[in-house]
C-alpha cells in the first residue's frame, strides 16, 4: 500500500481512528508520518514500558515507603526491589501482595483505570449495548446495597430506571 501522502513510498505506518463511530484510516511512510508530527517508534516491550514508567516515579522508597518495598511474596519470595530493577512481577500473588504499591503505576498505565471492564463491540446494535449496561449498572446495584452505600445505590437505581424509560419510550422490550 502506498502512502496516502507523498503516493511514492511504502506506508508503514497504519493509523485507526474511530471518532462518533465512524472509522477513518491513514496510511503513510515513515518520512510523511514524521512530516505529520507522529512519533515514529519501533513496538515496545512490556518490560520497555514498565522501566519508562517507573523512570517518571518517585524514587522507590516515596514510592513504596520503606516496609512494603522491603516486603517479600510469601509464594514466590519476590519483593518490590526486584520489581523495580527487572519491571516484571514474580507470580500472580503479587498483585495482591504489593497492592498498595503498585496501584498508583496501573493507575497511570491505564489512564486512571484500575477494573477491567471488558469491549462492546463497535457494531453491535444499540438496543444490546443497553442491556449490557443495565445489566452492569444492576450488578454495581447489587454490590452497593451489599455494602451498604444506599446514596450511591440510590443514584444508580435512578441511572437504571432513566434507561428502562427511555427503553421503553422507543418501544424496545
Amino acid at each position: 500500500m502506498q502512502c496516502q501522502v507523498c503516493q511514492k513510498k511504502e506506508a508503514t505506518i497504519h493509523l485507526t481512528e474511530i471518532t462518533d463511530g465512524v472509522r477513518s484510516e491513514m496510511h503513510l511512510c515513515e518520512q510523511c508520518a514524521q512530516e505529520e508530527g507522529i512519533a515514529v517508534k519501533s513496538q515496545l516491550s512490556i518490560n520497555e514500558l514498565l522501566s519508562g514508567l517507573l523512570s517518571t516515579q518517585p524514587s522507590d522508597d516515596e514510592l513504596f515507603g520503606n516496609t512494603e518495598h522491603e516486603a517479600s511474596c510469601p509464594h514466590c519470595g519476590f519483593t518490590l526491589s526486584q520489581f523495580t530493577k527487572e519491571a516484571v512481577l514474580g507470580c500472580p500473588y503479587d498483585y495482591e501482595v504489593f497492592e498498595k504499591s503498585l496501584l498508583p503505576l496501573i493507575e497511570k498505565a491505564h489512564d486512571g483505570k484500575t477494573v477491567h471492564r471488558g469491549k462492546v463491540p463497535s457494531k453491535m446494535p444499540n438496543d444490546t449495548k443497553k442491556q449490557i449496561k443495565l445489566a452492569a449498572l444492576r450488578q454495581q446495584l447489587d454490590s452497593a446495597v451489599q455494602s451498604e452505600d444506599y446514596e450511591t445505590a440510590a443514584k444508580l437505581r435512578d441511572e437504571i430506571n432513566q434507561l428502562e424509560e427511555k427503553k421503553s419510550a422507543t418501544g424496545n422490550q
